[in-house]
């Protein structure tokens, strides 16, 4: 299985700059060259012409039951949350509040779109840095851009996540699974908070990454999906004997289903094990609602 790449490791004392973190990344992974996948806004997916069956409130119900029993035997350390944007279905299982590690980089990014989007060839290329190659100096950078601790808990209050609490160490700010997918939806909603030009960019960005990041969410997209997004984020951490965060968010668009899914979780022996975790937990929601 891939994991981080070493560019991620070592840029990672900048980013973070507490004690308890060892290392750090994030990902993203594209199925289509085109980026977004769909034509009436900019988060918009491709409109099926057979489009699948809304899932029952009794399929919704079902699929609850099955994740929480995956998150007993998981010991609670991890959560899910998944909205269609097609459809309206949805579902939550696990308050518990996880570091983010890497995933807060999209947060940084929409918080630093959310004003003006017209950002400067520097802040254009941290940005693309930050989200393609995980680059911690570059998200660091645009931290203190949008005003650190208080910057993006501000723009979070706009984005309607009350479960985030920001960190002046970004990689420790604490969230929720269903705030990440409430971040998810304010970026892709045609009537979000963001700009044309501003979600465009974001979704753009989560096409474009380096090709060992590409895990987490998608494990759940089918092989004739439209378009296919993520944000991967992992940190080792010492104030817990060494185990991993492993966490990923992203978005699916398929036949008649635009989905937007976050998987948060921890304690962890090894990375492999945590991204392990994490797919089986998206691969599970997904089968559990289309069936």
């Amino acid at each position: 299985m891939k994991t981080t790449s070493r560019r991620g490791l070592f840029s990672l004392a900048a980013a973070f700059g507490v004690a308890g973190i060892a290392t750090a990344g994030a990902g993203v992974v594209t199925m289509r060259s085109d980026g977004v996948a769909g034509a009436t806004g900019p988060g918009s997916a491709r409109a099926s012409e057979r489009p699948t069956p809304s899932p029952t409130p009794d399929q919704v119900a079902k699929t609850k039951t099955v994740l929480e029993r995956f998150v007993r035997d998981n010991g609670g350390r991890v959560a899910i949350a998944l909205h269609d944007r097609v459809t309206g279905a949805a579902l939550s299982v696990g308050t518990r509040r996880f570091r983010t590690a890497s995933i807060v980089k999209v947060d940084i990014l929409a918080a630093l779109l959310l004003d003006d989007d017209t950002l400067t060839s520097t802040q254009r290329a941290q940005a693309t840095e930050m989200i393609t190659v995980s680059d911690n100096d570059a998200a660091s950078s645009l931290f203190r851009t949008v005003g650190g601790v208080s910057g993006l808990n501000k723009a979070n209050a706009t984005f309607g996540m009350k479960e985030t609490k920001a960190n002046s160490a970004w990689g420790i700010t604490t969230t929720t699974a269903a705030d990440q997918v409430r971040l998810l939806q304010s970026i892709t909603s045609d009537d979000g908070p963001l700009s044309t030009a501003g979600t465009k960019f974001v979704l753009r960005l989560m096409t474009e990454v380096v090709d060992e990041q590409r895990w987490g969410v998608p494990a759940a997209a089918p092989a004739k999906a439209s378009g296919v997004w993520v944000k991967n984020g992992w940190v080792q951490v010492s104030a817990d004997d060494n185990l991993w965060v492993v966490n990923s968010i992203g978005r699916i668009a398929e036949d008649g289903h635009d989905w937007l899914m976050a998987v948060l979780s921890d304690h962890h022996a090894t990375q492999e094990k945590g991204i392990e975790i994490v797919e089986q937990a998206a691969a599970t929601a997904l089968k559990s609602m289309r069936a």
